[in-house]
């Protein structure tokens, strides 16, 4: 049996109160995000896996609440040492020299600019004065791309930065039917994206792969097996440790065909078809939304058993 105790990469949304609110945002980030206290925060970080490989601290905007980083990113260097590589998504928005030293001095060598794009208030427009700021630092800019070469994380750390953006064709496309994006009807409704069977979205979870790191999403306490998370929460990292849940988890033929990146087939232990979820993922035009279906009226997360 895998040991849960040991996980490649955990994507945590410790906050979701941020400086902007961009119409695309799938977790309703803005300026009354919800939050968790500092204690909630020590907490989880209390009943995360032994051993990480890396932990990627999101948001909201993470700088909006910066004691609580300093205190999160404290705590992580006391539990885990050098052995975890610490990445920052971050607007920009906030980021001074300053608050760049502390957050080196403090552990992060990974630095992601996740708003180049329309939808976000500046549009990228500080993105040469970032990259001045990250050159004076000695934060090398040539690995652009924002999932880290696996190499890199497991292996060795290097000081670097990347940034990227929404666009219609990825980041608005099935993955965000959530939120204020689906709210404001500019998600891109196309039921043949499978978000699940890509880095950030259910695969790999449980297992991880070649190329995809077993990677689990946390959005405050909520412990998904990707970044929108299913329909209720598989766990409560507050109280739970994470390896247990995904222990339980592990081997029960719905999360194994998400695992899998195959959320079509995820029902059929239960009796729903693959092709029933073919035609309702067409309806919804969203994998997403037929996930969400799913666990509404076919799978009861809280009692793990069928409706």
């Amino acid at each position: 049996m895998k040991d849960f105790e040991h996980i490649e990469s955990i994507y945590w949304v410790f906050t979701q109160l941020c400086n902007d609110k961009c119409d695309h945002c799938y977790n309703m980030s803005g300026p009354q995000g919800s939050r968790i206290s500092e204690e909630d925060c020590l907490a989880i970080i209390e009943n995360m896996p032994k051993k990480v490989d890396r932990m990627i601290l999101s948001g909201g905007e993470p700088l909006a609440e910066k004691k609580k980083l300093y205190l999160i990113l404290d705590q992580l260097k006391a539990k885990y040492g050098d052995e975890t590589q610490i990445m920052l998504q971050t607007n920009g928005d906030l980021l001074t020299g300053e608050i760049l030293d502390q957050l080196i001095a403090k552990g992060v060598t990974r630095f992601d600019i996740a708003s180049i794009d329309r939808y976000h208030k500046k549009a990228g427009g500080r993105l040469m004065e970032l990259a001045d700021l990250f050159e004076s630092r000695g934060v090398n800019g040539d690995e652009k791309d924002p999932l880290v070469k696996k190499d890199n994380y497991l292996h060795s750390y290097p000081l670097s930065w990347g940034y990227w953006g929404a666009s219609e064709e990825m980041w608005l496309g099935g993955n965000w039917p959530r939120g204020r994006a689906f709210q404001k009807n500019i998600w891109l409704k196309n039921p043949d994206h499978n978000f699940c069977s890509i880095l950030s979205g259910g695969i790999g979870f449980l297992s991880g792969g070649d190329e995809i790191p077993q990677e689990i999403s946390i959005q405050l306490w909520k412990i998904n097996p990707c970044c929108p998370g299913t329909k209720e929460a598989l766990g409560d990292a507050r109280s739970e440790r994470v390896s247990e849940v995904l222990a339980a988890l592990s081997g029960n033929p719905i999360f194994e065909k998400i695992n899998e990146g195959n959320p079509l087939a995820m029902g059929e232990s239960i009796g729903v078809s693959e092709e029933h979820a073919k035609k309702r993922c067409g309806e919804l035009k969203s994998v997403c939304l037929w996930c969400d279906e799913f666990f509404d009226q076919h799978f009861d997360l809280k009692t793990m058993a069928k409706k």
